[in-house]
Parts: C-alpha cells; structure tokens; sequence
C-alpha cells in the first residue's frame, strides 16, 4: 500500500509522522511518499522538497513566494501522478493543500483525496466548509465542534482527536535534561519559542531577546532555553550570537520536550506550541507581531475573540495575548515575571484553564494518531469497492 502525505510546515510534520507511525502499526506492508520536515523523514519518507519553501505566513510574506509554491504544487501533482499512491493525506495548511487537490481533480488522476485538520472555517472563510466536498473525499478534524460545519455540505468528517494529548512532551524526563546539560538546581528554567516560520523569527526574535536581556538583570536565578527547528535552525543562531546573550539553543525534539517538562515559564509565539505547554502545565504568554497590513486585513477578516487556541476553546481569556502592538519588551517583562509568580491571579487563572482544557481535549484517551490512522485504511478499503 502506498500512502502519498504532504505536510506543509513543521506542525504538520509532526502529526504526519504521528500519523505515520500509527500507519505501521496497523499494517505492516505500507510504504511512504510525499512532502514533510525531518519527524516525517525519521518514519521512513524521503521528502520530495524541503518543506522550509512552503512555511510562509502572512499576507505581504507570501505574495513574493508566489512562483517558488506554484511551482512546488506542480511538482508535487507530478510526483502524485507519477506514483500512483493508493491515496493522498495533505495535512494543515490548506491554502497549499487545497491547490494540489484542485490540480489532481483538474487532471482527473483517480486516487483518495483526504485531507487532516479542518481549515479554521470558524473564524474566517466560512464558505470553505461549503466547497471542500469538490475537491477531498474525507476531513479529519482535531476538535469535536468541527464537523458540525462540514457535514451539511456533503463532506464526510470524522473528529479524530488532538495529537497534543500524545505528545512526548508528556512522558520527556525533565531531571536527566537538567544533568546532561548541567544546569545547576538553582536555577529556573524559562523557554523562549519564536515560532518555526523565518518570518516569525524575524518578527519575534528581536523583541524576545530584548526581553530576555532584561529579565537577566533583575532575575539572575532564570536559565534561558531556546528549542527550534531545523527549517530556521540557521537564522536563530546567528541571531542569538549577535545579540551577544547566554541562551542554551536546543535542535532537537527530544531536547525540546524535556526542556519544557523542567521550566517555570514560556515566551511563545502563537501556535500548537500552546497547547502542548498547556498540557504540561507551563506558565506561558503568547506574543505575536506581522506586519501593518497583514494585521489590518486580518482584523477585518477574521471573527474571532482570541488567536491562542487555549483561549478559543475555553472561549476565555486565560492566556495573555500580547499581539502587535502589545508585543513590545516592557509588556512581555512584566508579563513574565506575573507567571513567575505562583500566587500571583495569573498563574492560578492558568492552572485552573489548563486542568479544564486537558479534559476537553480527551487526555488520557485513545491517541488521534491510532483513530486517524484507522479510518485511513478504512477509506481506502472503501475507495476500492466503488
């Protein structure tokens, strides 16, 4: 069985691989191609481009991207035809995504079209949920209000489940992490997560080492972690050097998960990162700056409350948000130092949300990985009989 996944972004990467593994669990003669980062890579498929060309966001970023991902889509379909896969899972990253299912539809290749994670119809573009059903076969959501949207506009959904519940950042030893990299007992540990975007580094970057610098001074018991990625690897080095400060920078996914399992706080930029800090219960705030008029559009665009997932499934503002123009050092260094605080109304508002989220989220019940990877196969199975 060939099964084609294309994942678009180091997140996607590691729900494909999670996806991936659960796959080789079920049957044992199935065979990988696609696109993804190095989690995916590590299950057993060779990417067909580095998947660093298509993580771009942001309005203004993506229009001079433009001719490198269109030519991407048009490799990509070539490979699919090429291949002939029993079927093909993009994951997240649907303007992308949805680009290479319109193409293969155009072109008539017959294979399985499904795609994993929902657009996020509930705060912009509502009229995706309508069209969807044109160009994939089957959508598997990660939250349980999602399917509600698609159904009715012949699409079927199943509601598979969050992978952060299955994160190894849950079982990661903290302690063995404090010894290998000898950080003495005194000291706190405190991440700084810039996004996995160049652009998200560029833009939070700066100010995160600002703050960094400042909370130095006034808390020199604080031991600073920085945990990236390979597609920014490069760029977050050079940085961190050139600001001249002491950051432990971490590369791998294993170091990243014990970090988190030992620290007392997070500078994070907006993302999945959240969620997987909620779980294991970090003090954490969310920070996040584009330019002017990406955040004009988007204000203007988008309907929701909040842009931290915690805060949109509780429907309540339990993790600060310092976006745009709240993004500034004076803002994050007194944030900061309120979740350094444990009796602080911040840090126990967060506890409390973050108990909440891990029972809306199933913790403790079956893996999304086992439940997606289980109505993969039955697709496919299905798919066959027409």
């Amino acid at each position: 069985m060939m099964i084609y996944l294309v994942a678009g972004e180091p997140s996607g990467d590691m729900l494909g691989a999670g996806l991936m593994r659960a796959l080789k669990e079920q049957k044992q003669d199935v065979k990988f191609a696609g696109v993804g980062g190095e989690n995916m890579e590590k299950e057993g498929m060779k990417s067909l481009f580095n998947i660093s060309d298509l993580a771009i966001m942001g309005l203004a970023e993506v229009i001079p991207s433009i001719p490198k991902v269109l030519r991407r889509i048009r490799e990509t379909v070539a490979d699919i035809e090429q291949k002939k896969p029993d079927v093909v899972i993009t994951i997240d990253s649907w303007s992308f995504s949805a680009r290479v299912h319109k193409a293969l539809r155009k072109k008539g290749i017959k294979v399985l079209q499904m795609h994993y994670v929902a657009p996020q119809v509930w705060a912009w573009k509502k009229r995706r949920a309508r069209t969807m059903y044109k160009y994939i076969d089957r959508l598997l959501t990660l939250f349980p209000n999602e399917p509600a949207y698609f159904t009715p506009y012949h699409l079927k959904t199943d509601f598979v489940g969050h992978p952060v519940i299955e994160s190894s950042m849950v079982s990661a030893d903290g302690q063995s992490f404090l010894e290998q990299y000898n950080i003495s007992k005194d000291k706190k540990v405190v991440l700084i997560l810039p996004g996995s975007r160049h652009n998200e580094v560029a833009n939070l970057l700066p100010v995160f080492l600002d703050t960094v610098a400042e909370l130095k001074k006034k808390h020199p018991e604080l031991f600073f972690v920085l945990p990236t990625v390979k597609t920014v690897e490069n760029r977050v080095k050079m940085m961190v050097k050139e600001k001249g400060e002491d950051i432990l920078v971490l590369t791998t996914q294993v170091d990243r998960y014990a970090a988190a399992k030992c620290a007392v706080a997070a500078i994070a930029a907006s993302g999945t990162v959240a969620l997987e800090l909620a779980i294991v219960n970090v003090p954490h705030l969310i920070a996040y700056k584009v330019p002017a008029i990406t955040a004009w559009l988007a204000r203007r665009l988008t309907k929701i409350k909040y842009v931290n997932l915690t805060n949109l499934l509780l429907d309540e503002l339990i993790v600060p948000e310092l976006l745009q123009e709240d993004c500034i050092k004076e803002k994050l260094l007194a944030t900061t130092e309120e979740l350094l605080n444990q009796k602080s109304e911040l840090y126990r508002r967060e506890q409390t949300g973050f108990d909440i989220l891990r029972k809306e989220l199933g913790f403790g019940k079956a893996k999304p990985s086992h439940r997606a990877a289980e109505i993969v196969l039955s697709a496919i199975e299905e798919y066959k009989k027409r």
